[in-house]
């Protein structure tokens, strides 16, 4: 995303906006033979929001997933918090306003991220959402994790709000955030995708329109969810319609 568009999110009244630093591990920069180049990318990615978004809107860093947890032997795990909290560490130092852990589906992998951002920012919010599939038995992430015990160990590892993103369209998320709401003792946020993605014409594209997100959007907002935003396939047009339609 260039500045253009940074600024077509902030005209259309986006008042959270999210770094590029998803992949910005020390683990997933290995792969391409940047770990040694963690902390300056990380921090210069807060640093270029930071300067596209001025005061107009505050800046979450965003820290993925890294399958650190995907082996049973203990040595993963730790590796997984270490590379962590370098990340964190480089994220708060820069000036990010928020650590948003994302996308999770490994609530051990989660909630290392999540204790590491609280250890490196103990003064600044810790958002923390995982991504779930509907099934036969309820919400689960793809490794296993209810929706239940999703939100209890993101409280208990110190999340200052919990939610869901990607994985989902609207509709579907309406659904997840009415147990998140049920279910968790801190604030919700949710982000769906515009849709679940298909191909067209040879691209993939996310299929559902401004309006229909709007729509949900209203509903979230009635449930009583804190944070209402956008994942993957938001336009700024999708943004603008979420904007009207929480501000009527």
């Amino acid at each position: 995303m260039d500045r253009g568009d940074r600024d077509l999110y902030l005209e259309a009244g986006a008042e959270i906006l999210t770094t590029n630093t998803f992949g910005g591990s020390p683990l997933k920069l290995r792969a391409h033979g940047l770990e040694h180049e963690t902390a300056r990318i990380n921090r210069r990615a807060v640093e270029l929001l930071r300067v596209a978004a001025g005061e107009r809107a505050w800046i979450a860093a965003s820290v993925g997933p890294t399958a650190c947890c995907s082996s049973p032997t203990a040595t993963r795990p730790r590796r997984g918090a270490r590379a962590f909290e370098r990340q964190t560490a480089a994220l708060v130092e820069a000036g990010a306003d928020a650590i948003s852990v994302e996308t999770m589906t490994d609530l051990r992998e989660a909630t290392l991220a999540v204790r590491a951002a609280r250890s490196a920012a103990p003064g600044i919010p810790v958002l923390a959402s995982m991504t779930f599939d509907p099934t036969p038995r309820g919400f689960y992430t793809i490794m296993g994790v209810s929706l239940a015990q999703a939100v209890a160990g993101l409280a208990d590892a110190g999340a200052d709000a919990i939610g869901s993103n990607c994985g989902n369209g609207s509709e579907t998320m309406v659904a997840v955030a009415r147990e998140l709401v049920e279910r968790s003792p801190r604030p919700v946020l949710v982000r769906p995708n515009a849709g679940l993605p298909v191909r067209r014409a040879g691209r993939v594209v996310y299929p559902e329109g401004p309006e229909p997100m709007a729509r949900n959007a209203r509903r979230l907002a009635a449930l009583g969810v804190a944070l209402i935003g956008g994942c993957c396939g938001t336009t700024p047009e999708h943004v603008r319609a979420l904007r009207d339609a929480l501000r009527s």
